[in-house]
C-alpha cells in the first residue's frame, strides 16, 4: 500500500480541499494527518484544530445521549414517543424504533433544513420541527416493520432526551454529560462556530451533479462564490442539532471513539453500551444492519460500526472495529469526496 502521508497528501492535491485523519487504539492516537486547506481562497491550512461540521455524525452522539437516559430509567426504550413529544403519527412509535430508523417516519430531503449564522441567536427549533412534521404528516410505513432513515426522526429523539432531561437544552445535556466527562470541550466538539477558533470553509464540487441542480434544491444565500474548481458554502447551522448539528475535528471524535475502545465507557453504564452495539431487527424477527446508534458494516472479513455524515460542503465518517480494537475518523471540507474509499484504504494497516 501507498504510505499513508502520500495517499493523503495526494487527496489533497487531486480530491479534496482539507482532510483531517485519525486511527486510535486503546491507548491513543496510532495515526494522524491534517492538511490542505481550511480556505482556499486566502490559503489557510486546515490544521488540527480547525473545525468542520459533522452533519449526521451527530446521530450517534444523540443515541448516547438517550442511552444515558435510558440507563438512569428517565427513557424507556419502548415506550411510545407521544409520552415525551407530541407528533402527527400516532403512539405506535417507540423511543426504540426512532434510534434504529424503524419508526416509517418519513425522511423529505434536508438540504433546505438550514440557517445562516446570523440567524441562529434567534431559530426557533421547535416551531422548525413542528412545521416540517406538519408537512410530512404521513408515515412511510408501519412502524417496526422495515429499516427507513430518517433525519425528521432523529431530530425528534433530540426532544425526547430534552424532556427526559428536566426541560434543559438538548445541546446544553450532551455538552455536560456526554461530552465533557471524556474531555471534549467545546472548540472540540460541539453545536457552535466557536469564535477564535478556525472553522473550515465547505465546499461543492464545481463538475457535479448536485452543483448543476443546486438552485432547484438549496437556497440561494447557502451559495457562496467559485474558488478555482470549488463552489463555496456559505457558513450555516442546521435546524435541528440532534440529527446533524454537531461542529467538530477529527481530535474532538477521536477522544468519543477512544472512549469506546476503553474496557469501560466513562458515559455509557455496561448495559447501555451493550445496547449501543446490538444489532437491531424488524418487528417480524429480520435483522438490519443497524444498532441503536451505529449503521454495521464490514472490510474484507472483518466487521465494523460506523456513521457517515454529510451535507452542503463537508462530508465525513468515523468508524469503530472490535476485533482488532481500532476507532478511525475522516474529516473533510467537500461535500461529494469519497469518505468510505478513503477509510477502506486507509484501514486496512491497522486490521
Amino acid at each position: 500500500m501507498t504510505p499513508p502521508g502520500k495517499y493523503l497528501d495526494a487527496l489533497v492535491e487531486r480530491r479534496v480541499p482539507g482532510i483531517q485523519y485519525r486511527a486510535l487504539g486503546p491507548a491513543g492516537v496510532l495515526l494522524e494527518f491534517d492538511g490542505g486547506w481550511a480556505d482556499l481562497a486566502r490559503r489557510t491550512p486546515l490544521s488540527a484544530t480547525t473545525t468542520m461540521m459533522a452533519y449526521s455524525m451527530s446521530k450517534t452522539i444523540t443515541a448516547a445521549a438517550v442511552l444515558q437516559l435510558v440507563a438512569a430509567g428517565s427513557v424507556g426504550l419502548d415506550d411510545p414517543v407521544e409520552r415525551y413529544v407530541p407528533t402527527p403519527y400516532g403512539r405506535a412509535i417507540t423511543v426504540r424504533q426512532l434510534l434504529a430508523h424503524l419508526s416509517g417516519i418519513p425522511n423529505p430531503i434536508p438540504l433546505r433544513w438550514v440557517h445562516p449564522v446570523s440567524q441562529h441567536a434567534g431559530f426557533d427549533e421547535r416551531r422548525a420541527l413542528g412545521a416540517e412534521m406538519a408537512a410530512h404528516p404521513r408515515l412511510a410505513s408501519v412502524p417496526g416493520t422495515r429499516f427507513r432513515y430518517s433525519n425528521l426522526g432523529y431530530w425528534l429523539l433530540g426532544e425526547v432526551v430534552s424532556v427526559a432531561a428536566g426541560g434543559r437544552r438538548f445541546e446544553s445535556y450532551v455538552a455536560e454529560r456526554v461530552l465533557a466527562p471524556i474531555g471534549i470541550t467545546a472548540p472540540e466538539l460541539g453545536y457552535a462556530i466557536t469564535d477564535g477558533t478556525p472553522h473550515a470553509n465547505g465546499y461543492l464540487e464545481k463538475y457535479s451533479f448536485l452543483n448543476l441542480i443546486k438552485g432547484a434544491v438549496i437556497d440561494r444565500w447557502y451559495i457562496g462564490s467559485y474558488e478555482g474548481r470549488w463552489l463555496r458554502i456559505e457558513p450555516h447551522y442546521l435546524n435541528g442539532p440532534a440529527f446533524g448539528g454537531l461542529v467538530g475535528s477529527a481530535r474532538g471524535f477521536g477522544k468519543f471513539l477512544l472512549d469506546q475502545l476503553q474496557p469501560t465507557s466513562a458515559i455509557l453504564e455496561p448495559r447501555a453500551r451493550e445496547l449501543f452495539y446490538s444489532q437491531q431487527q424488524t418487528s417480524r424477527g429480520k435483522p438490519i444492519a443497524m444498532t441503536l446508534g451505529w449503521h454495521i458494516g464490514r472490510l474484507g472479513r472483518v466487521p465494523f460500526f460506523f456513521k457517515e455524515g454529510g451535507g452542503g460542503g463537508f462530508h465525513c465518517e468515523m468508524r469503530i472495529y472490535p476485533t482488532p480494537g481500532v476507532g478511525t475518523i475522516v474529516m473533510t471540507n467537500a461535500t461529494a469526496f469519497n469518505v468510505k474509499r478513503c477509510l477502506n484504504a486507509l484501514d486496512r494497516q491497522f486490521l
